[in-house]
């Protein structure tokens, strides 16, 4: 069982900086991808940013793309979030999500991670960022 927790989430005014950040409580090697996500009440959760846990790949959704960068600290099995040039449109609370791998695909299978909420077991409980002008 994988148990997740982020922090970092703050009010900042448009155009500011935030570093959000995901403590993992299981093994990396067990992880496929890792991702953060965010939901505005009311509405569905979206995809921000994920990342092959292998270090090869990453993915941003294209609201995002050039103002947030995720990376993995495996050393500190933690996830971050560098979200600069931070607009209105980007408050929301904040996830993380982990993708386990599994035992049935064997050590050299390779499967790209996604954007789809459905495909991540583990979730944290969120953090709030709130962007005002």
């Amino acid at each position: 069982q994988d148990k997740l927790m982020e922090s970092g989430g703050d009010s900042v005014q448009v155009g500011g900086s935030l570093r959000l950040s995901c403590v993992a409580s299981g093994d990396m090697y067990n992880r496929n991808c890792m991702g953060w996500f965010r939901q505005v009440s009311g509405n569905k959760r979206e995809a921000v940013a994920v990342t092959h846990t292998g270090g090869d790949s990453t993915y941003y959704a294209d609201s995002v793309k050039g103002r947030f960068t995720i990376t993995l600290d495996d050393a500190k099995n933690t996830m971050y979030l560098q979200m600069n040039r931070l607009k209105d449109d980007d408050t929301a609370m904040y996830f993380c999500a982990a993708e386990a791998k599994n035992p049935a695909w064997g050590s050299s299978y390779y499967r790209a991670c996604t954007m789809q909420t459905t495909d991540y077991q583990y979730w944290g409980q969120g953090t709030q960022v709130t962007v005002a002008s």
